[in-house]
């Protein structure tokens, strides 16, 4: 795979500083000097410069070896889910999954996971709780990730396989520049990573576009930065999504996305839906956040948090540690199929299928019942947070809609509007990205999503301000030093 040229000089690569002492010598006037150090790059100068053109090659190939290699893993992911909550109780001549089903899958999971996290590089990645990962995961660190995700998600565990998704793609796009090459030129690191990121991703939050605004709003850049930035990440994430529409068809196999088959139609919200949706967005936002607070805390008892004063465990303490809370989040599933008399594959996993068949049929769940699963799955997310590894966002789109949806008979506000103010307020409350959510709300909604905009966002907006005002008051009642549940979650 070719790799970005380097350039002409150092004054063409858009992603250098200025040098403040050039042009500076007897015949160059010192204020004309100081003015051209000063002056930004502009788009023009962006994309005439010779190495972005080839970062833009890159890109654009990065996008099919990454896609390929993120739809395999999705498939076979998605095949070990089904063989455990499905084909393995029919085996046994069983309905369905009992309720004790968790507590052994589970347990499985914690071992397999015990000595990736505590032997393997990369440590099979960033705990869920941080976010979405720091800097680009380093090539070496992919199988890690990848055995992590693979022994977590099939069997339970409350996380989605974005952020595992998110890390290989990183990590494999930095194979197409060199180690020597990634040491000369530190600034094809994030771009590049995250345009594997991207490509990735693609189609996993149902559409490209989401994947692209959440590049652009987690980066915070602007002007030809943002060029600089979007652009790879836009065609490597075409590419992909390119990729996995056409081997999903070729091959049969699904990938999971995040989508809603069927949803309630709705209409153009009225006094009533912001009268109710505001109070119901401030509690989904309290929900998810105290889901992350738990999450913190749990982080700490099996890594440690020296913000807190918290000394990290023994090798043999976090592995022991992990099991127990891989335990514990099959005993919170086992605890909503015990209340409800429903499947516990409702509260496992990362909710993609339940929040597809709440959105079809709310009315087959009773409120109670909604209740329950935004409580059980709540907890078990959050000690999934802290523990096990795979991604923060899938699980608590389906918190917020169920919560949503069983506020949905309150007078004035309906099914329909619960549903989506649960969306936006619960992809809110865990990115921060209030306008990434927008549209990702927006998206699961489809044809009804024009109708329903001012009220997601409007929501986004509420639910963005109160975690922010939640995490500030967690923040100030912690120790000095600690970021706890106030760090931001990173891009790729």
């Amino acid at each position: 795979m070719p790799e970005p040229s380097d350039g002409p000089s150092r004054s063409e690569d858009p992603t250098a500083r200025p040098d403040p002492t050039a042009g500076t010598g007897p015949s160059s006037p010192p204020a004309a000097a100081a003015a051209t150090a000063r002056q930004p790059p502009t788009v023009h100068s962006v994309l005439r410069t010779k190495g972005y053109l080839g970062l833009l090659l890159v890109s654009a190939l990065v996008g099919v070896p990454v896609s390929l290699a993120a739809f395999w893993f999705v498939g076979l992911e998605h095949q070990l889910q089904h063989w455990v909550w499905e084909s393995l109780p029919d085996a046994l001549g069983l309905d369905r999954a009992p309720w004790w089903w968790p507590l052994p899958a589970l347990l499985l999971a914690g071992l397999l996971l015990v000595p990736i996290v505590t032997r393997v590089p990369g440590r099979g990645g960033h705990i869920p709780v941080d976010g979405l990962g720091g800097p680009p995961a380093p090539p070496r660190a992919v199988p890690g990730v990848v055995l992590a995700a693979l022994a977590c998600l099939p069997l339970g565990a409350v996380l989605g396989p974005e952020a595992p998704l998110m890390a290989m793609g990183a990590g494999l796009a930095l194979l197409a520049v060199r180690p020597s090459r990634r040491a000369a030129r530190p600034q094809l690191v994030p771009v590049l990573g995250a345009a594997g990121s991207a490509a990735a991703i693609s189609t996993i939050f149902g559409s490209p576009l989401v994947a692209a605004v959440m590049i652009i709003e987690a980066a915070g850049l602007g002007g030809p930065q943002l060029l600089l930035l979007i652009m790879p990440c836009l065609l490597a994430s075409g590419v992909g999504a390119l990729v996995f529409t056409g081997f999903g068809h070729w091959t049969g196999l699904s990938v999971g996305a995040l989508s809603l088959p069927s949803e309630p139609p709705a209409g153009i919200p009225d006094p009533g839906d912001f009268l109710w949706g505001l109070p119901v967005a401030v509690a989904v936002t309290v929900v998810c956040v105290a889901g992350q607070t738990l999450g913190h805390r749990v982080k700490a008892f099996t890594v440690g948090d020296p913000g807190r004063a918290v000394p990290p465990p023994t090798v043999r303490q976090t592995a022991l540690r992990t099991v127990l809370c891989a335990v514990a989040v099959g005993g919170c599933i086992a605890a909503y199929a015990l209340l409800t008399d429903r499947s516990p594959e409702e509260a496992a996993l990362s909710g993609q299928a339940t929040l597809a068949a709440l959105a079809a049929n709310p009315a087959a769940w009773s409120v109670f019942a909604l209740l329950m699963l935004t409580l059980c799955k709540t907890a078990a997310w959050g000690i999934a947070l802290g523990s096990l590894r795979g991604g923060p966002i899938f699980p608590a789109v389906l918190i917020g809609a169920a919560l949503g949806v069983a506020c949905g008979p309150l007078p004035g506000l309906g099914i329909e509007s619960g549903l989506a103010v649960g969306l936006a307020a619960a992809a809110t409350s865990v990115t921060r990205l209030p306008v990434t959510s927008t549209v990702l709300a927006a998206e699961l909604l489809g044809p009804d999503a024009p109708d329903s905009l001012p009220l997601l966002l409007v929501t986004a907006v509420t639910s963005f301000v109160v975690g922010e005002l939640l995490r500030g008051l967690i923040e100030r009642r912690t120790p000095a030093g600690s970021r706890g549940p106030t760090e931001r979650p990173a891009a790729g």
